[in-house]
């Protein structure tokens, strides 16, 4: 059974930082794709970041330069690092994964396993 977990959303200030911490099994974090989606009230979900199982990362261009993506095996561990926060990134960010397809910005739907979400509020 997969399971992912989100954590360390949180309200700040525009401008300010949050990282946020997905907690997978070791396997998947090192064999699957791995990702980070969002979702805001009455919008559309949007792909925010993946990184392959080589540590490739590729981001959304509304997070380039702000958010960037990391693995801690020692924690079993994916995180976003999320600075310079604007109050448009407010939503509920969700962490994905799968082994199977392309691990791209514009595959992250079709990774079949996901989180429950972590909520980020961003006031301005």
């Amino acid at each position: 059974q997969v399971q992912l977990v989100e954590s360390g959303g949180g309200s700040v200030q525009a401008g300010g930082s949050l990282r946020l911490a997905c907690t997978v099994s070791s396997y998947i974090l090192n064999n699957y794709c791995m990702a980070w989606f969002r979702q805001a009230p009455e919008k559309e979900r949007e792909g925010v970041a993946v990184i392959d199982r080589s540590g490739r990362t590729n981001f959304a261009d509304f997070v380039k330069g702000r958010f960037t993506v990391s693995k801690d095996n020692a924690k079993n561990a994916l995180y976003l690092q999320m600075n310079d926060l604007k109050p448009e990134d407010t939503a509920s960010y969700y962490c994905a994964a799968d082994w199977r397809g392309s691990c791209t910005i514009d595959s992250i739907f079709a990774l079949n396993y996901r989180g429950k979400g972590t909520l980020v509020t961003i006031s301005s």
